[in-house]
This record gives C-alpha cells, sequence and structure tokens, in this order.
C-alpha cells in the first residue's frame, strides 16, 4: 500500500524486531492460506473474507482496512493492475494473474507482504514476470547491508528487472514500517540518487516491494481513487517482505518464517 502520511524513522531494538517477527510470522502463514485460494472462479472478495476472518481469529487487526480510507483488509491487483486493487465480486479467471497485498497488526506491530501468482494455465511470459519479479526482491535484500547505502537496495531491484527487459514502477515503493505501516524511508526500486544520504543501520525495519511490468513503467489511476494500472494495459506483478536489520548486522525477513517454504508461483 502506497506511503501516504508516512511518520518519521526509528530504529529498533531486539525486543522490538521480536515483536515485528511474531507479527510477520503470523502474516505469512494467513497469507500463504489466501494464496492456495487465488483459484480459478474465486472472487477476490471471498479471498479478502478469508484474510479478515484468519487476522481477527489470531488476535490481530488488519492493517489497510479504514486506512486513508481503503475499504478492504487485502490489496488485489489483477494481471494489469499494479497495486492498491479493491476486491470485487467478479470472479477469477484462468489465466488470470493476481497480486495479493496485505498488512496486519499484531500486540501494535505492523507486517507488511505480497505474493503474485497464476490462477489455472498462465502464459509463460506471465511466469516469466513472477519469475522475475520475486528474483528482484531477493536482490534488493541481499544488497542490505550495515552503513551502506539504501539506494543499492533499489539498484539491486532496478538492475535484476532491466536485465530481463521489463520495467520497475518507481511512483511505488517500499518504505520503513514498525508501530505504523508507512515510516521514512522511502524505499525506491531503482537506483535514485546513488550518492544518497540514506545510511542502513542496525535496527532498521523496511518493506521492500518491486512492483514490475512487461512494458510501460507509466501508470494511471482508476476513477475508484485507489487502483492504479499499467498505462499500456500490460501485465505486472508485486511481491514484498518486511525486513529488519538486527544489532549484529544479520538482515532478516520477516515476513518469512523459517519453518515455512517460501512459495514460489511459477
Amino acid at each position: 500500500m502506497g506511503d501516504r502520511g508516512k511518520v518519521p524513522q526509528y530504529l529498533k531494538s531486539s525486543e522490538e524486531l521480536a515483536g515485528m517477527r511474531k507479527a510477520g510470522h503470523l502474516l505469512q502463514k494467513i497469507m500463504l492460506e489466501v494464496m492456495d485460494n487465488v483459484q480459478v472462479g474465486v472472487t477476490t472478495l471471498e479471498l479478502d473474507k478469508l484474510a479478515y476472518s484468519r487476522i481477527k481469529e489470531a488476535g490481530a487487526r488488519p492493517g489497510f482496512l479504514n486506512l486513508y480510507g481503503f475499504p478492504n483488509t487485502l490489496c488485489i491487483s489483477p494481471n494489469e493492475q499494479v497495486v492498491h486493487g479493491i476486491p470485487t465480486g467478479t470472479p477469477i479467471m484462468d489465466g488470470d494473474i493476481v497480486s495479493v497485498d496485505c498488512g496486519l497488526v499484531l500486540d501494535g506491530w505492523f507486517a507488511d507482504m505480497a505474493y503474485t501468482r497464476g490462477a489455472g494455465e498462465i502464459t509463460p511470459e506471465a511466469k516469466r514476470l513472477l519469475a522475475v519479479t520475486q528474483k528482484s526482491l531477493f536482490a534488493g535484500i541481499a544488497a542490505i547491508e550495515v552503513e551502506g547505502r539504501l539506494s543499492e537496495v533499489g539498484g539491486a531491484i532496478e538492475d535484476t528487472v532491466h536485465a530481463a527487459g521489463y520495467h520497475v514502477v518507481d511512483e511505488y515503493g517500499g518504505h520503513g514500517i514498525g508501530k505504523n505501516l508507512h515510516e521514512d524511508p522511502h524505499v525506491h526500486n531503482r537506483r535514485k540518487d546513488p550518492g544518497g544520504h540514506h545510511r542502513i543501520k542496525a535496527g532498521l525495519t523496511i518493506a521492500i516491494e518491486p512492483m514490475v511490468n512487461i512494458g510501460t513503467a507509466r501508470t494511471e489511476t482508476l476513477e475508484d481513487k485507489w487502483t492504479v494500472v499499467t498505462l499500456d494495459g500490460s501485465l505486472s506483478a508485486h511481491f514484498e517482505h518486511t525486513v529488519g536489520v538486527c544489532g549484529d548486522g544479520l538482515v532478516e525477513i520477516l515476513t518469512q518464517d523459517p519453518a515455512l517454504d517460501e512459495p514460489r508461483y511459477y
């Protein structure tokens, strides 16, 4: 979800990181169930209701619902939709790719993540798009190092995407996260301001979220004032994890439970 009204960055202690880890592991568990239900004939509104139920059952609350006026638990963005799609009663069709973005709050801590998968039989190009987008996310995560520049995270994403002949969306990107969904700093999906002033420090917690288009990087927002689509109607994919830099410099994916497999939807 776009970083409207961010609050200043602050670095987290090991105890605070533990709280974010607990929220992140819960979110991944719920997201994996939701993604298993991305099937032909299922409506995106049904997915939204499933996520809401699972979050409430776990004693957490949806992180997106009513935030900035957003009306649902999930942002669901099929095909040419990039981000912020509003769930509807329209069934998912064979060959669709569906991006699902979810946030929750547990014990005051936010977690935020996104996956994209296909329904039924998707095209080889759609499979390649998913693979490249997920690869770019992990390239960005691998670029994190204490005292390194945050711009290198975006650079690693951009390099991976451009090598595949695709385009990153830069109007939207990652963000700091903690007690608030959106904190400083903004995390660009390209090597913006290569001499940038943002140095990575232990305790930094950020959501990294490449959005990748097969065609143009340009987008527009629909009349609902939420749904962002590619300007040329080409496919777009979105993957996201919440990441923390621990005191020893170790980079941990807080929305990736080591007991669970990281899915590959291609």
